[in-house]
């Protein structure tokens, strides 16, 4: 195995160039690189896209147009560590944009019904604070929302 680690392959029916640059426009650290095309030896059109590679902040994908045999779900997910509330907001809301839904707990689905968890990292740090109560109030605050309010969170926490 080669010490670049490893590369996460996307399944897309007919999506997977669209998706690619959607995804590279939101993150930095991100490009799209080969595409690889369909020849008349098929099985799809001449010409149509069969993988896409991409990097997101880093991370090596390969969109694959597999077809509509297979979709996303929750069992897999992406969580982006935020620093603050405003990469919180940046995310979500790019993510959310052209037809994403919101989820529970800072969950939520983009166009492809890819998920995401958006994250400010400062949340980790209070749900695992050895002060139980404390523990308490910011897991109970985030249970309730969708988009996670760091505000609201640290008000929680703190037992504002």
């Amino acid at each position: 195995m080669t010490t670049d680690g490893f590369t996460t392959c996307l399944w897309f029916d007919g999506q997977a160039e669209e998706a690619a640059h959607y995804y590279v426009s939101i993150f930095t650290n991100s490009s799209v690189g080969n595409v690889t095309r369909y020849t008349e030896a098929g099985p799809g059109p001449a010409g149509s896209v069969v993988t896409v590679e991409f990097t997101v902040n880093g991370q090596k994908f390969v969109g694959l147009n597999g077809g509509p045999q297979f979709t996303f779900n929750e069992a897999i997910s992406f969580q982006i560590d935020c620093a603050d509330q405003a990469e919180v907001d940046h995310y979500w809301n790019k993510l959310i944009d052209g037809g994403g839904e919101p989820g529970p707990c800072g969950w939520l689905k983009d166009k492809y019904g890819l998920s995401w968890q958006v994250v400010p990292t400062e949340l980790t740090e209070m749900i695992t604070d050895p002060d139980q109560e404390k523990a308490a109030r910011a897991m109970k605050a985030m249970l309730s929302m969708g988009k996670l309010d760091l505000a609201a969170l640290r008000e929680a926490y703190d037992g504002e």
